[in-house]
């Protein structure tokens, strides 16, 4: 979708939102067919994350790597990541890098371990709606693979499902610049960004980095990583200090933390096409890899 189309939509579907009873009538009607990216699911999803990363009994459960019976039931990715995201996120005032605009929502900016740090939001170009005029939230534009930032400037960073969008075809989001991988072909220009965050990241700052897992595949504006993949990145990052891997699986309709031996073998669902759809009700990717990293 175009900026320009953005401006105009983002508005109404904010001011039609307000309305209390037509976003309840769409999360009713989603609910009951439970059909992903149908009418009501992003209303859905957004209610369901707010509510999760507001119980810390659930946050507890998942930075030690478990999750509730029914956890994100018919749900992409997003509420394991921003889940254990937020479970992992520090509570004191610090300065904090959003490495791909993935905190840009109000409901994420009011959450109290963010609303109390220094917030830098780098992307690629300014998204509708932002919000500037929050005091702890500055905007920087530019490319994750050359980032415009001062190095060791950074308490703690996140990029959470960036890294697999850099170099791909991301004219779906309005972007003019087209990746030049092609459909077979690896693109390794994931590691820049990985060196980039970890060149502005403080010496014991920490880094959490998610990103799509399993079996290799170009879906065009994103692409899975393989076990390859990750270990272009681990081995990078064991020469800068220390790190943990964990692995989402979404199977039995929920989301839970799983050996990699199960999570290698997955496949996204591309819901732009409908590729490798499956009957499993997955709405997006069926596995994520979780690193969470701390520089010497």
């Amino acid at each position: 979708m175009k900026n320009s189309t953005k401006k105009i939509i983002y508005p109404v579907y904010n001011f039609v939102n307000r309305l209390g009873f037509i976003k309840n009538w769409k999360i009713s009607k989603y609910l009951k067919s439970r059909r992903p990216w149908s009418i009501g699911y992003i209303d859905y999803k957004h209610d369901y994350i707010n509510k999760t990363i507001s119980e810390l009994d659930i946050l507890d459960r998942i930075r030690n790597n478990s999750t509730p019976k029914n956890f994100g039931m018919g749900l992409d990715e997003r509420v394991l990541e921003y889940a254990w995201i937020f479970s992992h996120l520090k509570d004191e005032k610090i300065k904090l890098l959003d490495a791909g605009s993935t905190l840009n929502f109000k409901y994420l900016l009011d959450h109290k371990k963010i609303r109390n740090k220094k917030l830098c939001i780098f992307t690629f170009y300014p998204e509708v709606p932002s919000f500037p005029n929050l005091n702890f939230v500055d905007y920087k534009y530019g490319d994750l693979r050359e980032m415009k930032l001062e190095s060791e400037s950074f308490d703690q960073i996140i990029s959470q499902s960036t890294i697999e969008h850099i170099g791909m075809d991301n004219r779906i989001y309005g972007y003019s610049e087209d990746g030049t991988a092609s459909n077979v072909q690896k693109n390794y220009d994931y590691m820049k960004a990985v060196k980039e965050m970890v060149r502005v990241l403080k010496k014991d700052g920490n880094l959490l980095l998610t990103f799509p897992f399993g079996v290799f595949k170009n879906y065009g504006f994103f692409q899975q990583f393989d076990q390859e993949m990750v270990n272009r990145i681990t081995t990078f990052l064991q020469l800068e200090g220390k790190f943990e891997l964990s692995y989402g699986l979404y199977e039995n309709q929920q989301w839970i933390f799983a050996p990699v031996g199960k999570c290698k073998v997955q496949l996204s669902h591309n819901p732009k096409t409908g590729e490798d759809k499956g009957t499993d009700g997955a709405a997006h990717c069926r596995s994520v890899c979780l690193i969470n990293f701390q520089k010497h």
